[in-house]
């Protein structure tokens, strides 16, 4: 992963767990891996550690750590 990195996620769904999310996103390589990132204390969501893997992301929330912010917004329909 390079180094602050940005990432504005468009979410589908009403949520994404936190461990999916870090997975999705290429901070984390492996479900494992996020799952150990969030045991150790390493992610926050709005600004506050977050220690459940299984934590509800929304759209509207940001997820951040060493290194890494991730935006969670709404997915945006187009119309053709």
């Amino acid at each position: 992963m390079q180094e602050n990195f940005q990432e504005v996620f468009e979410l589908a769904g009403e949520y994404i767990t936190l461990r999916n999310l870090l997975k999705v996103s290429g901070v984390a390589d492996t479900g494992g891996a996020a799952k150990l990132m969030i045991i150790d204390g390493e992610v926050e969501v709005d600004g506050r550690t977050e220690l459940r893997k299984g934590c509800k992301v929304r759209a509207g929330q940001k997820v951040s750590g060493d290194g890494f912010t991730i935006h969670v917004v709404a997915l945006r329909l187009t119309q053709a």
